[in-house]
């Protein structure tokens, strides 16, 4: 008897084995880029959602302000683009420190935009090779993700900026 159930439970536990890539499929490009589209509004619709008067707005003296939260999506997306992803040279200073919301605005689409361009001149063998980064190695896919990663996260952060200032933030967008 126990060893029908052993066999029983190490079947069920290599059939599920087996399953198991079938199960975290892939995103395709088309399907990320619309999902990069997404966090691009997102951003920029967060960025519309707080007064002018409140970018310089930091929760604590060593947090970053609302728009040095914004800007630093649009900067980390163009810095790491260009840095691992083979990004080409920029058309604008990746570096740039907006001060009023049309200049943020603006700072975070060319952002947005030359990431959108340097990933999807990746090819599969370039977004599969192993390169060194800051987390170790990883693929530049991974990087990829870590990209959309980094920008959610701050962009999470400038979302309870504008929640700690009683106003209601943009609806949320995902895929």
């Amino acid at each position: 008897m126990k060893t029908t159930t052993l066999k029983t439970l190490l079947g069920i536990c290599l059939l599920l084995a087996g399953l198991a890539p079938m199960a975290h499929a892939q995103t395709t490009m088309d399907e990320f880029l619309a999902k990069w589209e997404n966090s691009k509004q997102f951003t920029l619709e967060t960025l519309d959602k707080m007064p002018d008067d409140l970018l310089d707005y930091k929760p604590h003296e060593t947090a970053m302000s609302f728009k040095e939260q914004v800007t630093h999506i649009g900067a980390s997306i163009a810095g790491l683009s260009k840095g691992f992803l083979l990004g080409a040279d920029m058309d604008f200073d990746p570096k740039a420190t907006p001060q009023t919301k049309a200049e943020i605005k603006k700072f975070v689409e060319q952002c947005y935009d030359y990431g959108k361009k340097t990933i999807t001149s990746l090819s599969e063998a370039q977004l599969n090779e192993e390169i060194d980064t800051f987390a170790g190695k990883v693929t530049r896919r991974q990087m990829v993700g870590l990209v959309d990663d980094h920008a959610t996260h701050h962009r999470g952060a400038a979302i309870s900026y504008i929640r700690s200032q009683g106003i209601d933030p943009p609806g949320f967008r995902g895929l």
